[in-house]
């Protein structure tokens, strides 16, 4: 059985960009009450204050996809 990967520290490019995901969507629909560049702006203001107050967010590993398809069989590496 193959050993999971642990969670790493996450960049400050990643949160930036998870955080104006999340200021721009409400799940794949997007939410029109913010604009992009008020969106980038207060991300990045958040990023910023996140690093000051020492805080450390992980990003797990991405999810694997399903390897067995009905063209391509399953095999145990």
């Amino acid at each position: 059985m193959p050993e999971t990967p642990s969670p790493r520290p996450a960049t400050p490019e990643e949160i930036g960009d998870a955080l104006r995901f999340a200021l721009q969507y409400e799940g794949r629909r997007r939410v029109h009450n913010a604009d992009d560049m008020m969106a980038r702006i207060t991300a990045d203001r958040l990023v910023r204050y996140l690093a000051r107050s020492g805080f450390v967010v992980v990003k797990a590993p991405p999810l694997l996809g399903h390897r067995a398809t009905p063209h391509m069989p399953y095999r145990d590496p």
